[in-house]
């Protein structure tokens, strides 16, 4: 597909803005990845249904800290080790639906499209303030779901006389300090510090965050409490296999986000918060997030003629009660959806891998979904439809009583959608 792009249709310009999404998006994989996997949490607990559920919770807080990345690669192990004796591929599958997906729906560090978004110029607290009682009710029936599987299975298992001291230990916490740097680098962009260096003017297309995360990559690594690599069965087998597979994504996602641009252009004025959210939550299964986010997020200002590029506009639009409605439906969907498939969101797939090398039998890949996305997860997002976006689209009457400026751009001017697919740079 990309060569199509290249050699026919003669577009090099959106295969090179893929890739270079893609090197931004294994630099923030790679390094979480490497720093978080060098810090050993070791829980001398019986996991229990109620402490699963307290740790999936805390999991899915952490995720809003340091990014359902870092969280799911910190966590994931003690998770296993909790439930030893015990542990079913289910334990698993809901850890990526809380703490690798549906847990880092709160700030813009828990998932990159919400970083976008943040980079686009929503403010960086807006999104809790408005999606939190959509989130808690998501991630609480979830949880719900987990327990009632879990306490069944703990009744038909037999009791064990293997006593816990309860003690938790942890080792390898200075690489705590390289996962703060990596939080912090995600910040250096000339977006959010005016005047910071931009490396695009001296024919670089990466940002100096992305060179940062290489960079400790290798630091996290050398630098890593050997006992805490050797507790976690640390090897780098996870991140390869998440890297072969998004650069596959990656190159051949284009025709399907330009078409969303296409289509949104044709009907925008048909489309619906609900509409949003699905739509951006179906593709977000299936290719990555960001992209889709910034597109149909491009798409919902453009209904009303403006312009997802312009910080002042992307304000006026989420400040307007009839308008913000949409940035909501986008946010809950590009995250909640992406734990649909194992490649719906880059820490899923590096879950699978860790419980398989650790004899941990995972669902296929049509398996995940068939057994468990589609009973589980769907029925949940449907019901958060049904509660918080089935609505109509923004009332014009309202929008001009109460957003007088959106309503005059919407009127007098042509609707504004890019045809050309939005990048992380």
């Amino acid at each position: 597909m990309a060569a199509f792009y290249v050699v026919v249709l003669g577009n090099f310009g959106s295969i090179y803005h893929s890739f270079v999404e893609y090197v931004s998006f294994i630099a923030l994989l790679g390094s979480l990845f490497v720093a978080s996997g060098a810090i050993l949490i070791d829980i001398d607990k019986k996991g229990t249904p109620l402490l699963n559920v307290v740790f999936l919770f805390i999991g899915s807080l952490i995720a809003n800290v340091i990014g359902t990345t870092g969280a799911s690669m910190l966590m994931i192990r003690p998770f296993m080790r909790v439930n030893r004796g015990r542990i079913k591929a289910y334990h698993v599958i809901f850890f990526i639906f809380t703490v690798s997906n549906v847990g880092g729906a709160l700030t813009p560090i828990g998932d990159p499209p919400l970083f976008m978004g943040f980079l686009r110029g929503i403010p960086f607290f807006w999104i809790i303030t408005h999606i939190w009682y959509i989130w808690l009710v998501t991630l609480a029936l979830i949880l719900a779901i987990f327990f009632t599987i879990d306490t069944i299975n703990a009744r038909k298992e037999a009791a064990t006389s293997v006593e816990h001291s309860g003690t938790i230990q942890f080792t390898g916490l200075k690489s705590l300090v390289w996962l703060a740097i990596i939080i912090g680098s995600i910040f250096l962009d000339p977006n959010v510090i005016p005047g910071f260096p931009d490396l695009k003017h001296y024919g670089i297309p990466l940002g100096i965050r992305e060179f940062i995360m290489f960079g400790i990559c290798y630091l996290a690594y050398k630098t890593a409490d050997k006992k805490a690599l050797e507790g976690n069965d640390f090897n780098f087998h996870p991140i390869l296999e998440v890297a072969f597979l998004f650069v596959g994504i990656f190159l051949t996602m284009v025709p399907a986000l330009e078409l969303i641009a296409h289509e949104a252009k044709v009907y925008g004025d048909q489309l619906t918060p609900g509409l949003f959210y699905f739509g951006t939550g179906s593709l977000s299964a299936v290719l990555d997030n960001t992209p889709t986010y910034l597109n149909f997020l491009t798409a919902a200002l453009g209904k009303y003629s403006m312009d997802a590029t312009n910080p002042s506009h992307i304000l006026m639009f989420i400040d307007c009660p009839e308008t913000l409605k949409y940035v909501v439906a986008i946010s809950a969907g590009a995250v909640f959806f992406g734990a649909m498939t194992y490649i719906g969101n880059g820490p899923n797939f590096m879950v699978k891998s860790i419980s398989d090398q650790n004899g941990l039998k995972m669902p296929s890949f049509f398996g995940y979904v068939v057994k468990y996305a589609l009973p589980i997860l769907l029925p949940i997002f449907i019901l958060v439809w049904a509660l918080f976006f089935m609505i109509p689209p923004g009332d014009y009457a309202l929008i001009k009583a109460d957003c007088p400026k959106i309503y005059e751009m919407w009127k007098g001017v042509a609707p504004v959608v890019s045809d050309t697919l939005s990048t992380i740079h």
